[in-house]
Parts: structure tokens; C-alpha cells; sequence
């Protein structure tokens, strides 16, 4: 890993006060970017998501499913993790700050628009930023790959039934249209897309192409992710500034889903003998968010200005640093796993 994807959280944190700096110095431009929609999706944040999400599907070999049955538990652990646990209990976190605990301090709409948000960050495990902290971690690549190829099938026909679902417990309307729209345009499109593209540039006995093409998207990956970041701080700009106690607000469900998740699936890895190569990436993606598309269906949802667009945005405040800390708590503790098993 270069200096550039070392310091990425830095990177982020510059890109986040530039966002600050230009959505206040310039709203005006900042407004016409959000009035650039198409059936309630806002093409610059769309195009930005397709630049970052797209390098990562390449990445994504299905092919690699088939070894999965020889060393099933850490999938198996994955999936219990993001799909009957984390969006449940984000859920009921969202419910408590917001309904019992902050209830005095935040209005009842925008309280349910702060619990949709963390919902949809929920109900969308990692699938992009996965890749950086299998790396860091010494994760065994193939076995990411695997897992995070079965997120993505499982998404693409879970994400809008489970969200649906608990947007509507917690009394908000769901366009379903709106809802699956977003799923297609930012999880089947770019998978179907990558996967084209891995097919026509890789061989069983030559991989240099797809490599050299990986190796010039990543860079435009990255931007595209701080594009992103600069563009929905440009957007939360005034509100963030005008409500910096929504922020903390925000913050602390999250971090405290985000610790407590991984505390739970580490412990499970634990338990279950996983090798950390295998244990440390299986808790990453578990923990782990595909803020990207949450950020967008609360967009095409709730709109720009709403808060559960701004709840989606401190999660990408939130992710990486807290990410990051994750990966030293989990490289400080290999000790605890068995010895790596050899990648697939």
C-alpha cells in the first residue's frame, strides 16, 4: 500500500473541511449540483459513486465461490453478522438515542429521518473500502473476495427488503420504486459491469491486463471517493456548521454500533478458531459500512438537506478513522488466532 491510501483518513479529513469551506464560500454551486436529479437520484453524487464503486467490483471474482465450501465458518460468520445482527441492531440503537435517550433534544420528524439514515448504514455492509482493510490486516485476498462476492448477491436481493422493512417499524414512508432504483444503479450495474470487465481483461494463465488496469483505476477509485466526500459536505455544508450538536448526536450510536460489532464477530472468530488472515477481514466486512450506497438511497430517499442524508454522512465521518483503529486493535492481537491457513 502506497503513502497516499496510508494517509487516507487524513485525505478524508482534508476533503471533509474543504467540503465545509466551499458548501458555505459557494452554496449557490453546491445547489445547482443538488438540483442535477433524475428520478430522485443526483447524477454528480451518481457518477462520483460509479467512479469509486466500479474499480472495486472489477476486483470481485465470483469464480472464487467454489472454494468456499472448503473453509465455510468465516463466511458463515460474515453473513450472520450483516444480515440477522447489524441491521437490527442499528435499528434499535437508532430507536433508543432518538426516541428515548435525545428525545428532548432533537424534534420527532427530524429524529426519524436521523433513524432512517443509520438504518440504511445498516442494512448496506462494506463491498469498496473492505479491500483496503483485508490489505492491512494480511488478509487472505481470495477468501475477501469470496466473501465480499456473496455480500454483493445477497444485497443486490436483500438490501431493499430489509430496509423497507425496518424504515417502515420506525413509522417512515419507503418508496419502494425510489428504493430499488438505487440498489440497481449502485450495486447491480456496477457489478454486472465489473464482472464483464474482469471476464474480457483476465485468463487462467495471464493476468497482467486485468492487473495493469486495476493498477490505473485505483487512483481514480480514491478520487472518486474524496470527490464524493468533498461533494456531501459541500451539500451538509450549513447544516453541519449550523448544528454541529447533531453531529455528537449522530456520532454516538454510531460508534458505539461500530465498536460493538466488531467486539461480537471478533469474539465469534475467536471462538470458532478462525486463522486471523480469515478472522480479521470476516470482521472488517461485518463491521464495516457501503456508506456510498447508503448516502445515495438517503438522497433518492429523504433528499439532500434531510437528515437522514446527514446521519449517512457522519458515517463517513465516522468510518474511517474508527476503520483504521479496528485494523491496529486486530493486527495488535494476532496472537490470539491460529496460524494463517495459505490463500486459496
Amino acid at each position: 500500500m502506497g503513502n497516499f491510501e496510508r494517509y487516507l483518513s487524513l485525505w478524508v479529513g482534508l476533503c471533509i473541511a474543504a467540503g465545509l469551506v466551499l458548501g458555505n464560500v459557494a452554496p449557490e454551486l453546491f445547489r445547482f449540483f443538488a438540483s442535477l436529479e433524475v428520478a430522485q437520484v443526483n447524477l454528480p453524487v451518481a457518477v462520483f459513486i460509479w467512479v469509486m464503486i466500479y474499480p472495486m467490483m472489477v476486483q470481485v471474482d465470483f469464480s472464487s465461490i467454489r472454494d468456499v465450501g472448503r473453509r465455510p465458518r468465516g463466511l458463515a460468520l460474515t453473513l450472520v453478522v450483516n444480515w440477522l445482527i447489524k441491521p437490527f441492531t442499528m435499528a434499535a440503537l437508532g430507536w433508543l438515542f432518538f426516541r428515548v435517550i435525545f428525545a428532548d433534544l432533537v424534534d420527532p420528524q427530524t429524529a426519524g429521518e436521523y433513524i432512517a439514515g443509520m438504518i440504511l448504514l445498516g442494512v448496506a455492509p462494506c463491498t469498496a473500502m473492505v479491500f483496503v482493510w483485508s490489505h492491512l490486516t494480511k488478509g487472505d485476498a481470495n477468501y475477501t473476495l469470496v466473501q465480499v462476492s456473496v455480500n454483493d448477491l445477497i444485497m443486490v436481493f436483500a438490501f431493499a427488503p430489509i430496509a423497507a422493512f425496518l424504515l417502515g417499524v420506525s413509522d417512515v414512508a419507503v418508496p419502494w420504486e425510489t428504493l430499488l432504483l438505487s440498489v440497481l444503479l449502485y450495486v447491480l450495474l456496477p457489478l454486472v459491469a465489473g464482472v464483464l470487465t474482469r471476464r474480457s481483461l483476465d485468463s487462467a494463465d495471464n493476468h497482467e491486463r486485468l492487473n495493469h488496469f486495476l493498477a490505473v483505476l485505483k487512483p481514480i477509485s480514491i478520487a472518486g471517493l474524496l470527490a464524493t466526500v468533498v461533494l456531501l459536505f459541500g451539500f451538509q455544508a450549513e447544516t453541519i456548521l449550523a448544528q454541529p450538536l447533531a453531529i455528537v448526536l449522530i456520532a454516538i450510536p454510531l460508534l458505539l454500533q461500530t465498536y460493538g460489532i466488531f467486539a461480537l464477530a471478533y469474539g465469534a472468530a475467536k471462538a470458532l478458531r478462525l486463522p486471523h488472515n480469515i478472522a480479521a477481514p470476516a470482521c472488517m466486512i461485518g463491521t464495516s459500512n457501503f456508506f456510498e450506497l447508503a448516502v445515495a438511497v438517503a438522497i433518492s430517499l429523504f433528499g439532500l438537506q434531510s437528515g437522514a442524508a446527514l446521519a449517512t454522512v457522519v458515517g463517513v465521518l465516522v468510518e474511517v478513522p474508527v476503520m483504521l483503529s479496528l485494523v491496529a486493535i486486530a493486527n495488535r492481537t494476532r496472537h490470539w488466532f491460529p496460524a494463517p491457513e495459505a490463500s486459496s
